[in-house]
């Protein structure tokens, strides 16, 4: 087991998921699979908070494997996403916004799992920081039975009508299984021009959020 898996990169991923598990079993056991392999790699997860759909299988499985979990969720989502118990620690903020800037200074590197509008308004905005250069941390997609295939080729084509530079596509890492994805981020390196460089975002915060101006 330690040879298959070196100590990796990356001490906390946030976790962008849905608060539903989707129609198919495919997608829970890719959030139990996902799970499982941060556990194995002894890495923390970031998430939304809730403990219901995909949110709740992650947190669950990770916090059964002994790691960190911390759940960031603003007060009035509570009520909503949040049923029965949520395992870890939980910060509540004020808002969507506080919550962004919160996961993004938190963790190491980002992914996706299926989800709705807000876990793919969550993963645009990561893949659009490192784009500006805000960021430099690997932006992952479990692409869980061809879920974003869509999303991937729409990508493609903003390539191609050209309002996505090419070095750009590379900033989103995509694989069909969670073990492929976290070998494919623990390689990656940023290949792209950033719009304005890194440095010039680290004397200025996004909003009136702290800490995020010296996010990595």
């Amino acid at each position: 087991m330690e040879g298959e898996y070196p100590t990796s990169k990356f001490k906390r991923l946030c976790v962008f998921c849905g608060s539903n598990s989707g129609n198919r079993e495919v997608f829970s056991d890719a959030a139990i699979e996902l799970g499982n392999e941060l556990v194995k790699r002894n890495i923390d997860l970031v998430y939304g908070g809730g403990s219901v759909g995909l949110m709740g299988l992650i947190s669950q499985r990770v916090y059964d494997g002994g790691c960190h979990v911390l759940g960031i969720i603003p007060k009035a989502l509570m009520p909503l996403e949040i049923s029965g118990e949520t395992v870890g620690e939980v910060r509540i903020v004020s808002d969507m916004h506080e919550r962004k800037a919160a996961m993004s200074q938190e963790a190491d590197a980002f992914v996706a799992l299926p989800g709705g509008y807000g876990t793919m308004e969550e993963l645009l905005e990561m893949i659009t920081w490192a784009q500006l250069g805000i960021h430099k941390k690997p932006v992952g997609l479990l692409n869980v039975d061809g879920y974003y295939n869509c999303l991937l080729a729409l990508f493609d084509n903003g390539v191609k009508e050209g309002f996505i530079k090419p070095g750009a596509r590379n900033i989103v890492v995509s694989a069909p299984s969670a073990k492929e994805l976290m070998m494919k981020m623990e390689q990656y390196t940023p290949s792209h021009e950033h719009v304005a460089p890194h440095e010039s975002w680290e004397m200025k915060q996004l909003g009136n959020y702290p800490g995020q101006e010296n996010s990595e």
